[in-house]
């Protein structure tokens, strides 16, 4: 399935569930209320499944395993239906609880390191390392960024992330694909002379990160991407391409399978010693060329306001920002 959380012209929000073109309003306010509720998932499946029939349309779904919690009610489909130029998608979860980011990626993390006169550090191969960055400064597709105050070099990530679906604590890396609510495109805006700064003064990425960061264009199930899955746990793996472009120019393509750490190896990790909740959000880190930093200002010059940015991710869709 894919999921989303949208505004309608009588500004209300609201979650829904896509199908072809059309959006399916459901009975939650978001996305995030939909996965707090056990039987939420299973609410929107069947409402795609009632809806798409009323409307005609064929929907091969992959049945889900019962609400975690035993008999609850079930919510459903309000009934109202819109096209997707009809709405305003918002970030699938607009305020996450906690926003992690990985460095998951070994081609980026040798590229910048390499940028700076540096060897890999032997410790990044014994645990995926991470940081908190700012969870009230989230975009959606579509919604313009505002070009950071004060900096003069702006880049982007190109990014996926998961969103957990079911608190956990202490979760095994054999179990962690079962917290997985789904995944969805990340671009985790970065100031890089701001970062430069935070990275001198040991704190990590601090202003150099917390202005934006971008999720969408919706959630998609892991049984949908089911067809670029390989392996499981630590092994697990994708084969999905990811695009970045700058006012339609191609500037970076790589592919989701180069990842170093899996998911599941993320979430164990992210949950040892601390509780991850519904609505988390834990970005892959940025894929090997999947930035300015890495590339070179002379494939593309540090962004400027007005260009429009796509990142685009095989299965997923795209995930597009005008910076203002």
């Amino acid at each position: 399935m894919k999921l989303l959380t949208f505004r309608t012209a009588d500004d209300t929000t609201h979650a829904g569930v896509i199908s072809g073109n059309q959006v399916f309003e459901l009975d939650y306010p978001s996305l995030l209320e939909l996965l707090r509720d056990p039987a939420g998932l299973t609410a929107a499946r069947q409402a795609l499944a009632n809806e798409g029939k009323a409307h005609n349309i064929e929907v091969p779904l992959t049945p889900l395993p019962e609400p975690r919690y035993g008999s609850v009610h079930v919510k459903g489909a309000t009934g109202k239906t819109y096209s997707l130029n009809e709405i305003v998608p918002l970030a699938p979860i607009p305020e996450p609880p906690s926003i992690r980011d990985f460095y998951a990626f070994e081609q980026h993390v040798k590229a910048a390191r390499a940028l700076r006169g540096l060897g890999m550090i032997p410790e990044w191969y014994e645990v995926p390392i991470f940081y908190f960055t700012n969870p009230s400064e989230v975009y959606g597709t579509d919604q313009p960024i505002p070009y950071p105050k004060g900096s003069q070099e702006l880049d982007i990530e190109l990014e996926i992330a998961c969103v957990i679906g079911r608190e956990g604590k202490d979760i095994p890396v054999e179990e962690a694909d079962q917290y997985i609510a789904g995944y969805t495109i990340m671009n985790d805006w970065s100031a890089r002379d701001f970062q430069r700064r935070d990275m001198k003064l040991n704190l990590g990425p601090g202003k150099g990160k917390d202005f934006a960061t971008s999720l969408g264009p919706w959630l998609v199930t892991p049984d949908e991407l089911a067809r670029y899955r390989t392996g499981s746990g630590a092994s697990e793996r994708y084969h999905m391409q990811m695009v970045a472009r700058v006012d339609g120019k191609e500037i970076s393509r790589g592919n989701f399978d180069q990842i170093y750490y899996s998911f599941p190896q993320m979430i164990a990790w992210a949950s040892q010693n601390a509780r991850l909740r519904v609505g988390d959000v834990l970005g892959s880190g940025t894929v090997g060329t999947g930035c300015i930093l890495e590339l070179g200002i002379e494939v593309h010059p540090w962004l400027q306001k007005e260009e429009e940015v796509e990142l685009e991710v095989e299965g997923i869709g795209v995930l597009r920002n005008r910076i203002m």
